[in-house]
């Protein structure tokens, strides 16, 4: 399975839930796409088809806006069974690229805009 402190940006979404089901139970909602329809519609999906995953217990999926400028991003789902029998879910939205954060130099050059007093 993949470590839960891997692969992940410090601007990511990340989501933790604690859930009753077993690990193969939600495996199933997440990864077979009749169950996964009924919460994640294939119209939000740039494709049906799953990424390749980087590890066990794992699914990824490429997002699409529905209204321009139709960006795409990656939501990951990791599974993975918890003390009390159940399941931990791990929900991971990464943004693309080009709009990820960025930090900025204070003197980077870009022009500033000042206040009149």
């Amino acid at each position: 399975m993949t470590d839960p402190t891997e692969e992940t940006a410090a601007d990511d979404l990340v989501l933790e839930y604690e859930l009753d089901a077993p690990p193969s139970r939600v495996w199933r909602a997440i990864s077979i796409p009749a169950f996964r329809e009924q919460w994640l519609p294939d119209a939000a999906l740039a494709d049906g088809a799953p990424l390749p995953a980087r590890g066990d217990g794992e699914i990824r999926y490429r997002l699409r806006d529905d209204e321009p400028p139709f960006l795409e991003s990656v939501v990951t789902f990791q599974v993975r069974p918890n003390a009390e029998g159940g399941s931990t879910l791990r929900i991971i939205h990464a943004l693309p690229a080009p709009w990820r954060a960025t930090a900025v130099a204070a003197n980077d050059d870009t022009p500033c805009l000042m206040r009149a007093a």
